[in-house]
């Protein structure tokens, strides 16, 4: 059981000092004035120090029943209301409240009265009575809240043949940006963080997983418990159960799997988990979380990667390309620092956790794998980023850093190219202004030690990189015209000002010459002969598809003759789709084979709708119904039958979370969707 005294530690525009011991704990900033328009609840009003769940999982039911215990500090006194996220799929059955007997007497518990009202389509506020007996500043109280789950965005479960080995359901949950409040009521918002608890009880041969720190295993009683020692913010909290089986890859790394794929993730990811790690330590100091495990999902896994902390999510359609494993792997490893460890405050500056994991994941990459397959796999992503932006245009608001989205808009709608790309060339750009990367290297490593178990805004990470660096503070390096921090986070558009990636020419130069000679009316088929593109890399081979399909129409034929260059493997399906329009029977047999999973069948059907192959999406789609997810199927069907666009759904979060992921609306989905592993 986790210590109930830890501290919440809720940080805006403050700097606070991780405590040691729980009387150490700094005072918690409960009445800072962020907002966060995307939750309903009323968390600058109270510290959560814990909470707990116990709950029952109903493969039969596709439910989850049980209850909930918050530990929570008032601020201040006068508060006489509770308000927490939730989700209508979510049925509140009772609430109560342990109170202090009257002149020293035994405690008792009263129940609270309570309702539900409507917020946003993607959640619902719970508005709680509180008793003044319990609201005593800065003293603990315990609220209990007895709920069932239902069919919630956050809940996924897959029947039996769904699943990779088909042997028994399974169900896991994916609570980022805000889908958490359908699997319990919180403070649905990165700005609060606590440590938690859980029991699970499951149906023999059923294993359970979470995002916990510690865990154990009663087999008399079916029952799991797990705890997470270090406070995480609502949306990090995550549990799949299922036949699973593992196996160790280092002294503190698991992977978990059906039996059918175990072995494949095992061999593919090797020993790199651990010296990955080692490198990161290096770089940026102790990983806090003990554990890395993986556990690899169904292709129903809604996105390509999730970073919760102890367990990475990834779905097993990436096993099919060790490249991009290895690159989404990194990606999510460093998340262990920043995202997980430092998490932006607010979804409106999610480039603080994704732009610098994309910065941490690069420099990882390049002490363990050089700089050449760094700079290859950073055009390869900054081409995409490039491409989104001829499409949405220079002045499209949603290229901003700090996007501003007004209430009721869902935050996963700001997941895009330009959290990740044009967030990791701003913080570039900062270690360009050091002058030496390795002193960048060790501001990066002090930001973490300052503001570890903190959520912080744009402006914590700037002011103490000023302040780390002193002398960049004297030249005003921050208005420095053209390059002003000011613009790099308001303004629309590309980054100002991208790395060198001249390192990686040994890579990307022989695509592009090869690009140029396949780009004429009229290729020469001896020059082409000259290029060797078995030796080449998964990145190569389709940064060189995408390049030439930049310069689309392609002359006549053309197609045929690139056949081989087609990449091999699930991972690399969606350069694929460039060939098959052209050869319906192909297309039909490839949405067939791998039509349950979402990250490809989403961009592939967009694509089809919005040309000349709707009615060959139609029947496809009718096709192949009865194999796909509930969630997936709502979606295909807003797509092809214009019920709306794919990201509107409440029940179905759009992909997110990895380096690789793209949007999927429209035409962007399938012109960027090449950045999705």
């Amino acid at each position: 059981m986790a210590d109930l005294q830890r501290p919440t530690l809720c940080c805006c525009r403050k700097v606070l000092t991780v405590p040691t011991k729980p009387s150490e704990a700094p005072r918690a900033l409960g009445q800072c004035h962020l907002v966060d328009v995307a939750s309903a609840s009323n968390f600058h009003s109270f510290r959560l120090r814990h909470f707990h769940l116990d709950l029952n999982i109903n493969f039969a039911l596709k439910r989850m029943t049980g209850w909930q215990v918050l530990e929570l500090v008032p601020f201040q006194p006068g508060v006489q209301s509770l308000i927490l996220d939730t989700h209508p799929s979510l049925l509140i059955h009772s609430i109560d409240c342990k109170v202090p007997g009257a002149s020293g007497g035994p405690d008792h518990f009263l129940s609270l009265s309570y309702r539900v009202e409507a917020f946003t389509d993607y959640g619902s506020s719970l508005n709680i009575t509180l008793p003044a007996a319990v609201i005593r500043p800065h003293r603990a109280f315990r609220v209990t809240i007895r709920y069932t789950t239902t069919d919630g965005p956050a809940i996924w479960w897959l029947d039996t043949e769904l699943t990779c080995g088909q042997t028994r359901p399974l169900v896991f949950t994916q609570g980022h940006s805000v889908c958490n409040r359908s699997f319990f009521p919180c403070f649905d918002t990165p700005a609060v963080k606590s440590t938690y608890s859980a029991t699970v009880r499951v149906p023999d041969g059923v294993t359970v997983l979470m995002s916990a720190s510690r865990s154990a295993y009663s087999k008399q009683d079916r029952l799991f418990q797990f705890s997470m020692e270090y406070p995480v913010p609502a949306y990090l909290v995550a549990l799949v159960a299922g036949d699973l089986q593992h196996a160790d890859i280092g002294p503190r790394s698991r992977v978990w799997a059906e039996r059918c794929i175990l072995t494949c993730a095992v061999s593919k990811l090797g020993g790199s988990v651990e010296r990955c790690l080692n490198v990161a330590e290096e770089l940026f100091g102790p990983y806090v979380w003990g554990r890395y495990d993986i556990v690899f999902l169904p292709p129903s896994f809604p996105i390509v990667a999730m970073e919760n902390p102890c367990l990475t999510f990834i779905i097993s359609s990436i096993l099919e390309s060790q490249e991009f494993l290895l690159i989404d792997v990194i990606h999510e490893i460093a998340h262990g620092w920043f995202g997980n460890a430092v998490t932006n405050a607010t979804w409106e500056e999610m480039w603080l956790s994704e732009g610098l994991a994309t910065y941490a994941q690069r420099r990882i990459t390049t002490e363990a794998y050089g700089e050449a397959l760094t700079c290859l796999e950073t055009v390869f992503r900054l081409d995409a980023l490039h491409r989104q932006m001829r499409l949405l245009g220079d002045n499209n608001p949603v290229s901003k850093l700090q996007a501003k989205f007004e209430p009721g808009v869902n935050p996963s709608s700001l997941m895009n190219l330009f959290t990740y790309e044009k967030g990791f060339c701003f913080v570039s750009y900062l270690s360009q202004l050091c002058g030496d990367i390795k002193k960048f290297d060790t501001f990066l490593k002090a930001y973490i030690e300052q503001f570890r178990f903190s959520s912080v805004v744009a402006q914590d990470l700037l002011d103490f990189f000023l302040g780390f660096f002193p002398e960049l503070k004297e030249s005003c390096v921050a208005k420095r015209e053209g390059l002003e921090f000011e613009r790099w986070l308001n303004d629309c558009g590309p980054p100002l000002c991208e790395p060198d990636l001249s390192a990686g020419g040994a890579l990307t130069g022989p695509v592009q010459r090869l690009c140029d000679l396949w780009g004429v009316e009229a290729p020469n088929p001896q020059a082409i002969a000259t290029f060797d593109v078995s030796t080449w890399s998964t990145f190569q081979t389709v940064l060189f598809l995408d390049r030439l399909l930049d310069r689309s129409p392609l002359p006549q034929g053309v197609h045929i003759l690139l056949l081989p260059y087609r990449p091999q493997g699930l991972s690399c399906a969606l350069q694929k789709t460039r060939f098959l329009k052209w050869n319906s029977t192909n297309f039909s047999k490839f949405l067939h084979g791998y039509t349950t999973s979402r990250m490809y069948t989403v961009p592939l059907y967009e694509d089809l709708c919005g040309g000349v192959m709707k009615c060959f999406a139609v029947e496809v789609f009718y096709q192949t119904q009865a194999r796909l997810h509930p969630n997936l199927r709502k979606t295909l069907q807003q797509i092809v039958f214009h019920t709306g666009p794919a990201n509107a759904s409440a029940t179905d979060p759009p992909l997110l979370d990895t380096p690789t992921e793209p949007p999927t609306s429209g035409a962007i989905a399938l012109r960027d969707v090449n950045v999705s592993a």
